[in-house]
């Protein structure tokens, strides 16, 4: 076992630094705000601007495949940021879930780097149909998706993340040949934005092929749309067999899992710098309340815990990068850990701003929506205790 290296590169800090200037221009609160109200699935000016013209969709995909053949690692910064600015776009979903299920496939297969080469490029945007809260570990989860003989795919999937918008669905499904993976494509050949085109849309279009159905659902986190999907006779084309699908869908979530603590991490230090700098400036008594002891206490404390999350999350995402066996292990500890320190930064953030921390106006609710949905999302912190309890092998209390 290699020793992880929880420090970042030069060329790290510099993705950071580019990724941030463009969040801080592009994504201010208030733009955060609107976009929310504006019940578009994502903001198509600001996603290709990262994905395309940055070329952040493509840091998992090889050089070959139209990637920037880069790691998790430099994933991992680009999700810290997202998350520090709660950036409604769909880099989660796309560019790391449904991403790391391609490259789960056989990347020979031309369709297969056709769909790749389109989702790095950020010409199309993917998602993988399983719900949000579908943990990692224990095989690919079972399908609800049937699929014939032809490819054609019928059932129903709930609560999934980057479906409204998402041009290439990847959908897990039991067919006359047992499990598969399989790929609907929601534009029409040749339209304006379709995969493989080199025009990105204006704007996300609605399925524009027949036995589609994405039902957007009303989430808890307005800046992560989740919405149902129905396929009734849905025209696809099978990816991978039995074996190699339930690999490739184990892989991307775990992989999910263990990039979302960087988002985590990045959501916690907003928050924290957030309350800092409030409670220097808002007065009572004749003194800033961050003065007050007991309110140093517990910033003193969120700190703490800050640090500890970012070790975690940096963890992971080596032993990603690595693709060593610690992989499991480092997943776990990172979500168990950091999805808890998220959601105490988001509520230390809203209680300690007093009144306006509750008002719409302010971000802060826009924070404690996002970290109390990536605390279930693609497991919970109990839910990962359990499984890393099995992986160190450390059972449960007895009785």
């Amino acid at each position: 076992m290699s020793t992880p290296d929880l420090l970042y590169s030069e060329a790290e800090d510099d993705l950071r630094a580019a990724v941030r200037s463009l969040l801080a221009d592009r994504c201010p609160p208030s733009a955060v705000l609107a976009e929310a109200e504006s019940r578009r699935p994502y903001d198509p000016a600001l996603w290709r601007s990262l994905a395309a013209e940055m070329g952040t969709a493509g840091l998992l995909v090889p050089d070959k495949l139209g990637g920037q053949g880069a790691t998790a690692r430099e994933a991992a910064v680009v999700l810290e940021e997202l998350g520090r600015a709660v950036a409604p776009v769909p880099y989660l979903t796309s560019a790391v879930l449904a991403t790391t299920a391609l490259l789960g496939c056989d990347t020979d297969e031309q369709h297969v780097a056709r769909l790749l080469g389109a989702l790095a490029t950020g010409r199309a945007v993917g998602a993988l149909v399983l719900p949000l809260s579908t943990p990692p570990g224990g095989g690919a989860p079972p399908a609800t998706v049937t699929a014939r003989g032809d490819g054609a795919l019928t059932g129903r999937v709930a609560a999934v993340a980057g479906a409204a918008g998402a041009e290439v669905l990847l959908v897990p499904a039991e067919g006359p040949d047992g499990y598969g993976l399989y790929a609907v494509e929601t534009v029409a050949p040749g339209a304006a934005g379709a995969p493989g085109t080199a025009k990105t849309p204006a704007a996300p279009a609605a399925p524009a092929v027949p036995g589609v159905t994405v039902e957007p659902l009303t989430p808890l986190d307005l800046t992560r749309p989740l919405a149902a999907l129905h396929l009734t006779d849905a025209p696809a084309r099978r990816l991978a067999g039995p074996d190699r699908a339930r690999a490739a869908v184990g892989r991307a979530l775990t992989a999910g899992a263990g990039l979302l603590a960087s988002e985590q991490l990045g959501l916690a230090e907003w928050c924290l710098t957030e309350t800092v700098r409030h409670t220097k400036e808002r007065h009572q008594f004749g003194r800033p309340i961050g003065s007050f002891q007991a309110l140093k206490h517990r910033m003193a404390g969120l700190w703490l815990e800050l640090v500890s999350a970012r070790a975690a999350a940096r963890h992971a995402a080596d032993a990603l990068a690595a693709d060593g066996p610690e992989v499991p292990v480092a997943v776990a500890v990172a979500q168990a850990y950091c999805a808890r320190v998220a959601v105490h930064a988001a509520q230390e953030c809203v209680q300690l701003h007093g009144g306006i921390g509750m008002t719409w106006e302010h971000p802060a609710h826009l924070y404690l929506k996002r970290a109390k949905s990536d605390e279930i999302a693609l497991g919970t912190p109990g839910r990962h205790r359990e499984a890393l309890a099995g992986l160190v092998d450390l059972p449960a209390p007895a009785g």
